[in-house]
């Protein structure tokens, strides 16, 4: 990780929420306490930043400096809420397009799904609070600087935003090879959530079970599945396909 990553110290971090700082999450020796500590859970309380509590060897990995049991890790792009983004894009008047990632963790797999994301005119990437790669530097990279474009959303867990998005009259696409269906048989034309599982476990069985549709992608070699990058990509160009077809505007 590199310097820029991250910030140590509980006065530093205070300082740095106090200065607009974007924040990924802040992580604190298991057994801290103390009445800076408990300024610091004081001030968190008022924003959207994910503390966990780590053991001391976690912390030394980062930096060995006197970090008092706290360090934040830093995120380069703000993130967004569902309850923003759902309404906002309905009022500009778009049948929105959103990628849900279900358990995601390799930061290189996020920033190349949200490459395909951005190409493929996603409107929003929603991530849960755990269990999530984030937006890091090295999910920036992988993305070729796509991060600073896609809105990415992170939601106390991935069943709760697709329940909201099912509320509010999304059709949810599970991306699954249990799937009855082929992948290109899905309705992409219509107000649609994508989800996408993680790399070794797929779609969560609680998630899984709120898919209105799941979509299978063909595997006719020896490996019994595609890299999620690529399923990615397959999927949002097959949406991209009947956009466009149905005359979907490019802009």
């Amino acid at each position: 990780m590199e310097k820029t990553d991250y910030i140590f110290g509980l006065r530093a971090i205070m300082e740095a929420i106090d200065a607009g700082k974007s924040i990924d999450k802040i992580l604190l020796r298991r057994d801290l306490g103390g009445d800076l500590a408990k300024e610091l859970l004081d001030k968190i309380k008022g924003y959207d930043i994910v503390v966990q509590r780590v053991p001391m060897e976690k912390l030394n990995r980062i930096t060995m400096k006197n970090h008092q049991g706290a360090i934040a890790i830093l995120s380069p792009v703000g993130y967004h809420k569902l309850d923003n983004i759902i309404p906002a894009l309905y009022e500009e008047g778009k049948t929105p397009m959103i990628l849900v990632l279900d358990g995601i963790t390799d930061a290189r797999n996020f920033g190349a799904i949200a490459r395909s994301a951005d190409c493929a005119a996603v409107d929003a990437i929603v991530i849960p609070e755990r269990g999530s790669a984030s937006v890091t530097s090295d999910a920036v990279k992988a993305s070729a600087g796509a991060l600073f474009y896609v809105p990415v959303c992170r939601e106390r867990d991935t069943l709760t935003a697709v329940k909201k998005l099912k509320d509010n009259g999304y059709l949810i696409v599970g991306a699954s090879e249990k799937g009855a269906e082929s992948y290109v048989d899905a309705d992409y034309t219509v107000p649609v959530a994508i989800v996408m599982g993680a790399e070794d476990t797929g779609i969560s069985p609680e998630v899984l079970r709120q898919c209105d549709t799941l979509a299978a992608i063909p595997i006719l070699g020896n490996i019994g599945s595609l890299n999620v990058s690529v399923a990615a990509g397959v999927i949002l160009y097959e949406a991209v396909r009947q956009r466009l077809q149905a005359g979907f505007s490019t802009h």
